[in-house]
């Protein structure tokens, strides 16, 4: 532990300090796409979790990179949940990770070596629960403490899982419970127990590991994990990508334990503010559902669970994936239906 609290340095920490999603939106369509080759097989185009580049009949690498300022004081604590955070892309492509590279930015006249190598432990303490070296990186001398993982993963090209691959009649399936944003947002506040805090480290460092097992579920259409723009705003991604709207169940979505009171009470992030800011004309609330539960459907997840859209006929099976993988509070909220790109919340 260290003297020092590391999201005094965070205007925003987690994915919580995302570019907000019309910003975002702006900058890519600025931004040329360049030569897309046929070997590569998921791009910028669909929002995805990661790049897809085939390699042969027989094998696609996955890549993808992820990095923020700390949501934690802890900095072991800080380097898991980032690392758990980075990984978990390549579970959501369906992928099994091989080697991950570090990207590691410090403000080496405020934070000791010690504490700089503890959020490197932590990290590297991830990649070995997930079987993979920190293979290299990158350091540099900033202003606000940054970590994360550049992480690479290998899938068999015909089961790569993607978000913009969902059909009318998917149910819909959440994997961890919502509330990330506003536990750190309490946290920061000084507001949260020793217990929450548990409770939060447990969720964002535990590895998004059922991936690889739903790739070989013939009914699983479409998955995604959820991060800095909630669930709302990920959904909506899957409903756009695939030409479909969502209808979801708030009273089915797991949650936090802590998170409703602590959003009832006002205690949100700005993150969530400017996520329905981004893309809230395409949410409809139902009658009975306000501003806390709203904040909550925005609220950004750091390391968040898999979303995934699958032919109700595998539904026991998805949920028997991840109940066996410790994912104890997957649950179903929804479903796919034809119709504009929405999200209904009833």
């Amino acid at each position: 532990m260290t003297s020092v609290r590391l999201t005094e340095f965070s205007h925003g920490g987690g994915c919580g300090c995302k570019i907000a999603p019309a910003v975002l939106s702006d900058i890519l369509s600025r931004s040329p796409m360049g030569v897309m080759p046929p070997e590569l097989l998921v791009g910028n185009a669909s929002s995805d979790d990661a790049a897809v580049y085939r390699l042969n009949d027989q094998q696609a690498i996955v890549a993808t990179t992820d990095f923020f300022t700390p949501i934690v004081d802890d900095p072991t604590d800080f380097g898991r949940i980032a690392a758990t955070n980075a990984i978990s892309d390549i579970y959501a492509m369906g992928a099994t990770p091989i080697m991950a590279l570090a990207i590691v930015g410090m403000p080496l006249d405020k934070l000791a070596p010690e504490v700089i190598g503890q959020i490197l432990e932590g990290g590297a303490s991830v990649c070995r629960e997930a079987g993979i070296p920190i293979a290299g990186g990158h350091s540099i001398d900033v202003l606000e403490p940054i970590y994360g993982l550049v992480a690479l993963g290998i899938v068999h090209p015909d089961r790569v899982l993607r978000n913009d691959t969902a059909r009318a009649g998917d149910v819909l399936i959440l994997g961890k419970p919502l509330g990330v944003g506003v536990l750190s947002a309490a946290l920061k506040k000084g507001q949260l127990d020793a217990d929450g805090y548990a409770c939060m480290i447990d969720t964002t460092t535990r590895l998004n590991t059922p991936g690889p097992a739903l790739a070989q579920i013939h009914g699983v259409h479409a998955v995604t994990d959820v991060t800095g723009f909630g669930l709302a705003g990920h959904l909506l991604e899957m409903c756009r990508g695939s030409g479909l709207a969502a209808d979801v169940a708030f009273g089915d979505i797991p949650l936090i334990d802590a998170a409703a009171g602590f959003a009832q009470a006002g205690v949100v992030t700005g993150a969530s503010r400017r996520n329905w800011a981004g893309y809230g004309s395409d949410v409809r609330l139902g009658d009975g559902l306000g501003a806390w539960q709203q904040a909550l459907l925005t609220d950004p997840q750091t390391s968040g669970g898999l979303l995934v859209a699958c032919d109700p006929t595998s539904v026991d099976q998805v949920l028997a994936v991840f109940r066996a993988q410790g994912f104890g509070s997957a649950a179903v909220i929804g479903q796919m239906n034809a119709g504009a790109p929405t999200v209904q919340v009833r």
